[in-house]
């Protein structure tokens, strides 16, 4: 299976930054050395073209040279330098080429990404760029070119944190379907509403998250016929987690990975997939619930490789 990483293209933080920018190659170590059955390579860098596709080019200008102003910065979160915006480029460019080889191979990765907070003309709540929306956007474009037909993409996001930037940048776009399963009183506190949000209260246990996540794959099934699916597997619904304010369990975790890879797999749907957020008061408890989801989808790919091709992009 590929996976596409960036972390060696290192933003540097002021010491103190409460992001936990290591979590990213922590991820790829452990990776490398347990599951060599997924393939490493290097993310590809997202051009102008292809950000313009889902951001204003004035806000893509002026995440490259710098001139963002202080109010800008601040809602994205991270201080502004050539690798910040480096960085940004490539993971985008990570869920892009996870998307192409899932076309070829059914699943694919991107050991970050999930930049969903993201909107046209601004960044917020660590995100510069939307990966997920310019991968939509660029995935309908290359189908189109190549069969003269729409494709419908599925953007299913299951961080913690609402999926606001994803939201306002698809509102009007009936060929691309938003859900999202987050926190109801956690960031963004004002929500931009999706195609399907769910509300969960504080402190969701399992077996009420999976009940929720099966009734809003029922209502998909019913509102919309994809193509692709786009999924962000976010580690902060974990119960270790000082931000996400649920308590999901590591077997709770996996068997909504199960779930979502399970539905895509059984449609003879391709799906790509990012990381999303993950702030566990123990990193490693990220990290892990991070590689049981690429444990997963190492199985599905699998499942893949024994059925004929999915169809070509």
């Amino acid at each position: 299976m590929q996976a596409f990483y960036a972390d060696h293209f290192v933003l540097p933080l002021p010491e103190g930054h409460r992001f936990p920018m290591q979590k990213y190659r922590l991820l790829r170590d452990r990776l490398v050395a347990e599951l060599p059955q997924v393939r490493m390579l290097e993310a590809p860098r997202a051009t102008d073209g292809e950000l313009a596709l889902a951001h204003a080019p004035a806000y893509v200008a002026a995440v490259q040279d710098g001139s963002l102003d202080a109010a800008q910065q601040r809602e994205i979160g991270f201080p502004w330098s050539p690798a910040m915006a480096e960085r940004s480029r490539r993971s985008v460019g990570a869920t892009v080429a996870a998307c192409r080889a899932a076309w070829q191979e059914g699943i694919a990765a991107n050991l970050a990404g999930g930049t969903h907070h993201a909107s046209a003309d601004r960044g917020g709540g660590f995100c510069v760029f939307n990966d997920l929306a310019v991968a939509a956007r660029l995935m309908q474009a290359e189908h189109f070119r190549r069969h003269r037909r729409a494709l419908k993409v599925l953007i299913v996001d299951l961080d913690v944190h609402q999926g606001n930037g994803t939201a306002s940048i698809f509102a009007r776009d009936d060929s691309v379907f938003t859900l999202s399963l987050h926190g109801e009183k956690n960031f963004p506190f004002r929500k931009v509403a999706g195609d399907l949000d769910v509300d969960l209260p504080d402190g969701c246990t399992d077996e009420a998250y999976l009940h929720a996540l099966e009734l809003a794959l029922e209502a998909v099934e019913q509102r919309f016929e994809p193509g692709l699916v786009l999924y962000l597997a976010g580690a902060d619904p974990h119960e270790g987690d000082r931000l996400g304010r649920l308590k999901l369990s590591y077997d709770g975790l996996e068997a909504r990975d199960r779930r979502v890879l399970d539905w895509a797999w059984r449609r003879a749907l391709p799906l790509a997939f990012a990381m999303g957020g993950g702030y566990g008061h123990d990193l490693a408890s990220t990290v892990q619930v991070q590689f049981n989801t690429y444990r997963v989808a190492a199985d599905y790919h699998a499942r893949w490789r024994a059925r004929p091709a999915p169809r070509a992009a």
